[in-house]
């Protein structure tokens, strides 16, 4: 038996031994959002680069 037979075997036990319902299944696009995020930063922008460059130092 090789590596490459032992993987598609373990595989096709993993996908028949599957014991949930899709009710049970997170949904990951319960909570997406199409809006819009604004903000308003106290500094220009030559300060945030200052900033990003210390960060990066």
């Amino acid at each position: 038996m090789g590596f490459g037979s032992y993987d598609e075997s373990e595989q096709e036990n993993q996908q028949s031994d599957a014991d949930y319902d899709d009710d049970e299944a997170v949904n990951v696009h319960n909570n997406d959002h199409d809006g819009r995020v604004d903000f308003e930063a106290e500094a220009d922008q030559d300060e945030l680069l200052d900033k990003l460059q210390q960060m990066k130092d």
